[in-house]
């Protein structure tokens, strides 16, 4: 029997476009003989669609929109769809829908299959809209003499293996249950979003599974950048002894087909995982920026080229992500502004092959000196003048958004988010912030991967590289006359965010108590600029996001 596999990137809220994207897949896997088509989770609306599924005109819609599709489908082709169902028993005190697959075969919706296991870790927050389903689900497909069993599961329904996970807990276990009922294959459709180094984990999860329960099973996962969710792809299949037999394209769409037999599944392609950490994110990134600037109706980019590390990286990626042709770079100088940057972003806009405008602001810088004389006589200039420079450069990048219609793409890091080295209502402003969740530390590695990457063809200058960092906004500014050493500043901040390390803790790991405290108390103070940032695309466990809800107002002397 051959089942199709199809990796799709759906567009949240696009019921049409995602249902013409499934109908495509099912007349090229009909064509192909297949009997059985598999789709990602929600593939119907687009995971995650959040409180779209708080409007009933949403829900009666996607709801249309399936039926619609079964009857546009092959008559004989078996389709796997993920969407949402009514709970008919929301009325006893239950959430009002399932995360549902609906079995779509000669023309009508003949089965519905519900998630059992709800997230609601990190991004995912699935119990405010969902009931978790208290039963497994499989079905059954006829081909020749012999009847196949094929148990049904989604996502996180697939997550819950406590041999694997010994300090996980959950209320029941699909997997074992559907093993129980002696299917020939699991298969589980899924939107798990990326992270740096997933794919080993989720395949070690699913090998271990496999094995375990001796059956085979095969994971489709959605791809595509939704906000600031990247989902990277990668569907893979075990056999029941563990064995890899397909992996599909990391962070693109993908179709193929498997052959199960009374022995398991045939041997398929199997694309090899990127070569590196750095190659990883950089597809990731890429994706997540793409998509975001095709999603949201836009076509080109516009950022701050400031001659630095980190603008140099956005360029790039943006250049990559919609074509050079489609990015421009605003240099924007001020007095404090040395050549060599001027002279680095312009060689960066060269060899990415990117338009570039310059932009002086002393002018405006000064008007702003002459307008708030008065206000500020008697003091001394310091941090607001400076950050007044970042807030006209941030003006006029909005502005050239709003009259030509680009999309701007702000440049901070991790490291800057987490600490606010970042001016609020300044180099803050954009619609995106793309490298928000890489770390300074992560962002040279990438730049140097970069120039290796093509043979040693340069694309970030060496310049660029290796100079010392700096906001340039008074003169003979560098980041670490504000902030530690960026390898012991973002080790410290791993231990902190992500980790969930005490400061003890960390001071244990041989860092010094008062830069510990320090840069902790930084990360608390910075909340509210957080709160208030473009969103960024997620690419670690922790990222300053969706996942993070921390109180702006908030006493932290007794936590830590």
């Amino acid at each position: 029997m051959k089942i199709a596999i199809a990796q799709l990137n759906p567009t949240i809220g696009d019921l049409t476009g995602n249902a013409q994207q499934i109908l495509d897949a099912a007349q090229k896997a009909d064509a192909q003989g297949a009997s059985v088509l598999l789709t990602p989770e929600l593939a119907l609306c687009g995971y995650p669609p959040r409180d779209l599924l708080l409007n009933p005109g949403f829900v009666n819609a996607m709801e249309e929109q399936l039926t619609e599709l079964a009857q546009q489908l092959p008559s004989q082709l078996q389709v796997l769809v993920g969407t949402v169902q009514r709970n008919p028993h929301a009325h006893q005190g239950g959430k009002p829908l399932y995360n549902s697959i609906a079995y779509l075969v000669g023309g009508q919706v003949k089965q519905q299959f519900h998630k059992r296991l709800l997230p609601t870790y990190d991004v995912f927050d699935e119990h405010r809209y969902f009931e978790p389903h208290s039963q497994s689900h499989h079905f059954s497909v006829s081909e020749g003499n012999r009847t196949y069993r094929i148990g049904v599961t989604i996502c996180e329904d697939i997550w819950n293996d406590d041999d694997f996970w010994s300090q996980r807990h959950y209320p029941c276990n699909p997997l074992a249950d559907l093993a129980d009922a002696q299917v020939d294959l699991i298969v589980n459709l899924s939107a798990s979003p990326y992270t740096v180094e997933k794919q080993q984990l989720r395949e070690s999860m699913l090998s271990h599974a496999a094995r375990r329960y001796q059956v085979p099973i095969l994971y489709v996962n959605q791809v595509g950048g939704n906000d600031d969710l990247i989902f990277d792809g990668r569907s893979v299949a075990f056999n029941g002894d563990g064995s890899l037999v397909y992996r599909g394209r990391g962070c693109e769409t993908d179709f193929a087909q498997l052959q199960l037999t009374a022995t398991g599944l045939s041997q398929g392609e199997v694309v090899p995982l990127p070569d590196c950490r750095e190659a990883e994110i950089w597809a990731a990134l890429r994706l997540g920026v793409r998509d975001y600037v095709r999603k949201c109706g836009f076509s080109k980019i516009v950022l701050g080229l400031s001659g630095g590390i980190d603008s140099a990286l956005v360029a790039a990626i943006a250049a990559e992500a919609v074509g050079a042709e489609n990015v421009l770079g605003v240099l924007m100088s001020s007095p404090y502004t040395s050549e060599g940057s001027v002279t680095d972003a312009i060689a960066l806009a060269k060899n990415l092959g990117i338009q570039t405008h310059h932009l002086y602001i002393e002018g405006a810088m000064t008007s702003f000196d002459k307008t708030l004389a008065d206000l500020f006589a008697g003091t001394e200039a310091g941090v607001a003048e400076e950050n007044l420079q970042s807030r006209i450069r941030g003006t006029l990048l909005m502005a050239i958004s709003n009259k030509l219609g680009y999309l701007l793409i702000s440049t901070g890091n991790k490291s800057e988010m987490a600490v606010g080295y970042c001016t609020l209502y300044g180099d803050m402003d954009g619609g995106l912030a793309a490298i928000a969740d890489v770390p300074k530390t992560q962002v040279y590695a990438l730049c140097r991967w970069l120039n290796r990457r093509q043979s040693g063809v340069e694309v970030i200058p060496e310049t660029i590289i290796n100079k010392p960092p700096s906001a340039e906004l008074k003169p003979n500014q560098t980041d670490q006359d504000s902030l530690p050493p960026y390898d012991e500043l973002d080790d410290i901040l791993h231990r902190f965010v992500e980790q969930h390390q005490s400061a003890a803790e960390i001071v244990a790991a041989g860092y010094a108590r008062e830069t510990v405290d320090r840069v902790i108390k930084l990360v608390s103070r910075a909340e509210f600029k957080r709160r208030q940032a473009a969103p960024g695309l997620k690419i670690t466990d922790r990222a300053f996001g969706t996942g993070w809800r921390m109180p702006i107002a908030c006493r932290r002397g007794d936590i830590h």
